[in-house]
């Protein structure tokens, strides 16, 4: 039997037992600017394995890539499994293989009885004008004839304006960097890879940054990752040399960071201690302090005055003070957590009144007695705070799931596509996620291989897909599918405010919270459709 060719939306997953498609042609709508994307699925039932090339081509000027959909085993389904198909992907999947890792590769071995795809990314050439256009995409089989299959594009006269006033950042993790491509340090090596990564974090929308200006209290005990050069003369004063962290600013503001997120300088889950740092950058893991030493104590206090006016002038001469964003401790929760914090937040105020506090934090009593300035709450609890009149930013780590909106392993890529309306229905001011490429097992030094392990090895407590949405590549980042589809979903947001849709626009008469909103591929095309047409009055 001859191979079988289709076209197919960047909204469903093909498994290795995927049934054949039969579309011949999809049509993809969007801004003169945006960034589009279509997959080729690939199937024969013949008597062996068979080479199959795929290419694509578009207008002059325009960009058409094509990458090869991967495969990650997922053992089971992130608990709890929906009846719903709009909240659960992969039933009669899973445990099996996940298509996920996209491949800059445009050909496959393709094996007898199995499904593989292609993600084809458009991206218009710059002042296209608005019109319709094709993408002309080439199956060529070994031994068979060679097919065309076509995408139609409508581009609509307008284009996004950068997103404004709504700052996203995911926890960059420069320790996964230096362990996995084992670089000695902050040596030439690391800074090519900061680079490379980098380049995807921004590409991805993503316009705030984690800075670890000292090894993040995240987590576990960390590989050293302290840019900032301490040394001290044994009677408590300490000196700061500032070069790396200034090389590591400079290189984000580069890349189109405009908001940077300081580490946190107190213990996660308690609010208890100082955080550790070290002697020089932490080569030898020599801690100026006992990790612990208690975050209020004179010890603490003592360094803090030192620094803290140091990092005020730093932020000054760079001139990002007023777009940085500082903690005090990571999910603090519970009645201890809360004494445990004032205390710290007292002292912060005291030594740095100019510190704008932020963090991620559940419990609403910790900003109804004004502990932060800028609470994360979960999407859990989000609304909660918007109900009370409490600005704030918005998180998901590893829960809620089921009907929640995520982007793990089996949500739907209907669901994940909705991110950009969800933000933008509710005022919230920024979203915050851990999991850029956190390749650990969990709370370790331990690296895992996210080609085969996405969960930290920590399931059901972590969920499948939560702890990282890259992939280590040879020289960077290999994409996923749930990052390219998180990645459309803010230029949704983007849309919605380059056009001033007005948050209480009948559109979203049916985004009712978190949980319960629009999931299917239809709703969002349609409700794009309408956007893009009110662009146009």
């Amino acid at each position: 039997m001859a191979m079988q060719s289709w076209l197919a939306s960047s909204f469903v997953r093909h498994y290795p037992q995927t049934p054949a498609g039969r579309g011949t042609t999809v049509s993809l709508e969007g801004a003169r600017n945006e960034s589009l994307s279509f997959q080729v699925g690939v199937r024969q039932e013949g008597d062996r394995p068979k080479l199959v090339k795929v290419a694509g081509d578009g207008p002059s000027g325009w960009t058409v890539r094509v990458r090869r959909v991967g495969y990650v085993p997922v053992r089971h389904f992130n608990t709890p499994i929906e009846p719903d198909a709009a909240d659960i992907d992969g039933i009669g999947h899973i445990p099996g293989y996940v298509p996920d890792p996209l491949f800059d590769e445009g050909e496959v071995l393709l094996p007898v009885g199995e499904t593989h795809a292609f993600w084809v990314t458009v991206v218009p050439k710059r002042g296209v004008r608005a019109g319709r256009y094709s993408v002309r995409v080439t199956v060529m089989p070994e031994g068979e004839k060679q097919r065309t299959l076509k995408a139609s594009v409508r581009l609509h006269a307008v284009s996004l304006k950068k997103r404004k006033n709504f700052p996203i950042t995911h926890w960059f993790q420069a320790d996964a960097l230096m362990d996995w491509y084992k670089t000695d340090g902050f040596d030439r090596r690391f800074w090519q890879l900061v680079d490379a990564y980098l380049d995807n974090y921004t590409a991805h929308g993503l316009d705030a940054l984690y800075i670890p200006v000292f090894t993040p209290p995240l987590d576990g005990i960390k590989t050293p990752t302290q840019l900032l050069r301490v040394s001290h003369d044994g009677s408590g004063n300490y000196k700061f040399d500032w070069r790396d962290v200034k090389r590591y600013v400079a290189l984000a503001k580069q890349k189109g960071i405009r908001y940077f997120e300081w580490c946190h300088p107190i213990t996660q889950w308690g609010a208890k201690h100082a955080i550790r740092i070290y002697e020089g950058q932490g080569r030898d893991e020599k801690l100026l302090w006992r990790p612990t030493t208690g975050a209020t104590s004179e010890t603490y206090r003592n360094f803090l005055s030192q620094y803290l006016p140091q990092l005020q002038r730093f932020l000054s001469v760079e001139k990002i003070q007023n777009r940085s964003f500082f903690h005090v401790s990571d999910e603090p929760h519970g009645d201890e957590h809360l004494r445990n914090y004032k205390k710290a937040r007292a002292m912060l105020t005291e030594l740095a009144p100019w510190m704008t506090v932020m963090d991620a934090l559940t419990d609403i009593r910790f900003a109804r007695q004004n502990l932060t300035d800028i609470p994360v709450p979960s999407i859990r609890t989000a609304l909660d705070f918007h109900n009370e009149g409490i600005p704030s930013w918005c998180y998901y780590c590893c829960n809620p799931r089921g009907k929640y909106i995520n982007r793990l392993m089996d949500t739907p890529l209907p669901k994940i596509a909705m991110h950009g309306f969800l933000f933008y229905r509710w005022p919230f001011k920024g979203f915050l996620h851990w999991g850029y490429n956190y390749w650990y097992k969990s709370q370790t030094r331990e690296l895992i291989d996210p080609f085969e392990i996405q969960d930290g090895g920590r399931w059901p407590g972590w969920a499948y897909g939560d702890t990282s949405v890259v992939y280590p590549g040879a020289n960077g980042p290999i994409d996923s599918i749930r990052w390219e589809v998180f990645a459309e979903s803010l230029q949704d947001y983007a849309l919605l405010q380059t056009v001033g849709v007005a948050r209480s626009d009948r559109m979203f008469a049916h985004v009712q919270s978190f949980e319960d909103f629009p999931k299917t591929e239809s709703w969002r095309q349609k409700t794009r459709a309408k956007v893009l047409a009110m662009a146009q009055k």
